[in-house]
């Protein structure tokens, strides 16, 4: 991988990695799922929108995209944002935030499923299969406090999440970035306008909640989704969501550091997995072992050629060679 590919990914790993605390302070205030969702989606339109019609042409590419466009809208921002904030009511942030780790195996299995070229070489299959093991090292401790639903709707979020860089790569490569994401926020916001209208609060949310929810728009959403969007045209829809498996060490580092939370040898163990797993699911082998075996083109002739002998036809090895 590159270095921006590298700088990318780093940046994911952060940016996704807190949002699960922020949503969890805004549905502990108590906001609607739907508030905080609409909130999200409002402020990261509000930012980006200016920039992508600055870039001109918004109106054709949205009329000419508009289907994978709104795909990718529903399977990426307005179906599982909405899951993942509820299921938060119900479940604490750290196990949310290790149960999205989980999106690269599904993105693996629906590649596979919709015909998806990009070979993934055992250094990869070994990379996703260690963290995969260092997500269950961090999960099974804090499994026990959700319940089916919460857990469902976590199922979701992470469909959702494998399948959409799916649909970006394959249908919207050529989209720029800004003309993507932007509509695709302010479609969602406007989704969600009437029920977080019908469901704003009293009185005005404290200033951490508030300062939690423009973290949510700024950070976690608009920042966040530029670089999404850039990782997957860098390296691929499938290396680009193993990001995830980074996401919930960051949140089990923030916690340790920003409020004190234990610090165990599992998680340390955890720590490493996660981290190699990354590194060797996001690496590129060599061409000889990730790419197709190349074949001399006039091989098989020279073959039949040879068993055959001579041509006794002299005239025609002459057309031949005319």
């Amino acid at each position: 991988m590159t270095a921006r590919g590298w700088f990318l990914f780093s940046l994911m790993g952060v940016v996704w990695g807190i949002p699960y605390l922020m949503i969890k302070v805004a549905v502990d205030a108590p906001l609607s799922p739907s508030m905080v969702v609409f909130t999200r989606c409002a402020l990261g339109a509000a930012l980006l929108l200016p920039f992508a019609i600055r870039q001109g042409g918004l109106p054709t590419t949205v009329r000419t995209h508009w289907r994978p466009m709104l795909a990718f809208a529903c399977i990426e921002i307005i179906g599982p944002w909405w899951t993942l904030t509820d299921a938060e009511r119900h479940l604490s942030s750290s196990t949310a935030g290790l149960l999205i780790a989980g999106v690269p195996i599904v993105g693996v299995a629906l590649a596979r499923f919709f015909g998806d070229t990009e070979r993934l070489g055992m250094r990869r299959v070994i990379g996703l299969a260690l963290g995969l093991a260092g997500v269950g090292v961090l999960t099974v401790p804090h499994l026990t406090g959700g319940d089916a639903r919460s857990l469902a709707e976590v199922l979701v979020t992470v469909v959702g999440y494998a399948a959409a860089p799916l649909i970006a790569a394959r249908h919207l490569k050529n989209v720029p970035t800004l003309q993507l994401i932007a509509p695709c926020l302010a479609l969602a916001a406007l989704v969600y306008a009437p029920a977080a209208a019908l469901t704003r609060p009293a009185e005005l949310p404290s200033n951490e909640v508030l300062a939690a929810l423009a973290a949510l728009g700024v950070i976690c959403t608009a920042v966040a989704f530029v670089a999404f969007l850039e990782l997957i045209k860098e390296v691929g829809p499938t290396r680009a969501t193993v990001f995830t498996y980074v996401n919930p060490a960051v949140a089990v580092a923030a916690g340790a550091i920003f409020l004190d939370e234990p610090l165990t040898a599992g998680i340390v163990a955890a720590f490493t997995l996660i981290l190699a797993g990354s590194v060797l699911a996001t690496a590129s082998g060599p061409g000889s072992a990730t790419g197709p075996v190349l074949r001399h083109p006039g091989r098989r002739g020279l073959a039949q050629r040879l068993r055959r002998g001579p041509d006794p036809r002299p005239d025609r090895g002459e057309a031949r060679a005319r």
